[in-house]
């Protein structure tokens, strides 16, 4: 059995914390910085959990980390395969094999891609739908998942449990998005039936959401790879967004790319939201 090494793990996210740019993230950087990297607060933040929590794994004191929260660690801090899988390891889990289940970790290549699309919202999502990477646009479009645990940053709960999300899309396009989620949803568990946490997140939704249950019912099976939506923001408006669904296979994940037609006030609407995004995270750093 694993045992945690604090001490080295608190040196090794140290380092790696230190070795990035807040501009290979898509943060803003300013002059005011007075080390190298950065900010303990910012990797909190990007993770999803408390500063706290953080700053005592960095000073060897704090608790064991769950698989899930060095997963968002990992991604945070742009780690690589063999990197992920030693922070694994110095914190006495066992990595995921890639042969035997479906991976939480984002390649570096597709972080890079993420950060690089500036004005166009993008996410990655695993095969059973987790949130794991977005760009400030995405944040912007449809509101930040890092709000949510880790647990609730799922496209599937956040369309049939969160009403704030409903309340982004035309009831036409909300009625036939659910329709498309479900029955991609049991496509997936069909391929992935040894899934424990895919099926505990099916039993949860058929309990918490009637809507859902009765679409399960149906047994619809279709895998999402293009679609057309409407979003409903509430500071620029009505935007018509086409949505290109590209596959990963190799780790069962998704890059959500949203895009605007040229000409359109769809891409005017980006445009400004692009802006209004960049300022509010400008005024977060301040």
């Amino acid at each position: 059995m694993l045992k945690i090494d604090r001490p080295e793990l608190a040196a090794f996210l140290r380092i790696r914390r230190e070795r990035l740019r807040p501009e290979d993230l898509g943060l803003p950087s300013n002059s005011r910085r007075r080390t190298a990297g950065l900010r303990r607060e910012e990797v909190a933040m990007l993770a999803g959990m408390s500063v706290d929590y953080y700053i005592r794994l960095e000073q060897a004191r704090g608790p064991q980390p769950s698989a899930q929260l060095l997963g968002a660690l990992s991604r945070a801090l742009r780690l690589t395969r063999d990197e992920h899988d030693h922070l694994f390891h110095l914190s006495g889990v066992m990595p995921e094999q890639d042969h035997l289940v479906a991976t939480d970790h984002v390649r570096p290549g597709v972080l890079h891609l993420l950060d690089k699309l500036d004005d166009t919202p993008a996410l990655v999502v695993s095969d059973r739908g987790d949130m794991l990477a977005w760009n400030a646009m995405q944040a912007a479009l449809m509101g930040d998942p890092g709000r949510f645990p880790v647990e609730r940053r799922n496209i599937v709960w956040q369309h049939f449990c969160n009403p704030e999300a409903a309340e982004r899309f035309l009831p036409e396009d909300l009625i036939r998005n659910g329709e498309n989620i479900v029955a991609d949803l049991r496509a997936r568990l069909a391929a992935h039936p040894e899934d424990a946490r895919l099926r505990a997140l099916v039993e949860e939704l058929r309990v918490r959401s009637q809507r859902f249950a009765d679409l399960w019912e149906r047994h619809d099976v279709k895998r999402r790879r293009t679609d057309r939506k409407t979003v409903l923001h509430p500071v620029v408006g009505r935007i018509d967004l086409d949505c290109e669904v590209m596959l990963s296979p190799e780790h069962d994940q998704r890059l959500i790319i949203h895009s605007a037609r040229p000409g359109t006030p769809a891409a005017q609407a980006l445009q400004l939201l692009r802006v209004i995004g960049t300022q509010s995270m400008a005024e977060a750093d301040s």
